[in-house]
């Protein structure tokens, strides 16, 4: 009987997975293999970590000019995001959906151009221990 009610059970589970997979929409958001300047995406090889931040950036806020060493990308939650790229000249829009792969050892800043606060989903692969972000001096 035991084995007949774990059957059961077993079925039961099988079925709620499979509708509740049935109900699962993926929408793809990017897809890259180079940075939003074009260069191949390098990730650390000795001892890796991922480090996932939210910034919450206000109306008409800009980040000081910065640089990575390693792998970043953003996802714009809400709000707008303009990246200045010193060292091309480039600039990139984003609006909610967006989603960069940030540029590489090359100067560059975040700002807010919009009137609503901005939420911006940041990701960062670099070595254990090392903050990805490198201030202009």
């Amino acid at each position: 009987m035991k084995s007949v009610v774990g059957m059961l059970g077993l079925f039961a589970l099988s079925i709620s997975s499979a509708q509740a997979q049935s109900q699962v929409v993926v929408t793809p958001v990017t897809k890259a293999d180079v940075t939003v300047s074009g260069q191949p995406i390098a990730l650390p090889t000795d001892n890796p970590e991922v480090t996932v931040s939210v910034y919450e950036i206000p109306p008409g806020a800009k980040l000081s000019q910065h640089r990575h060493q390693y792998p970043r990308y953003g996802y714009v939650l809400s709000g707008k995001l303009r990246v200045t790229n010193m060292d091309t000249g480039s600039v990139t829009d984003l609006g909610v959906g967006g989603f960069i792969v940030e540029a590489l050892g090359q100067w560059h800043y975040g700002e807010n151009p919009g009137t609503e606060a901005l939420k911006l989903l940041v990701i960062d692969q670099a070595p254990k221990g090392v903050v990805n972000m490198e201030p202009k001096k």
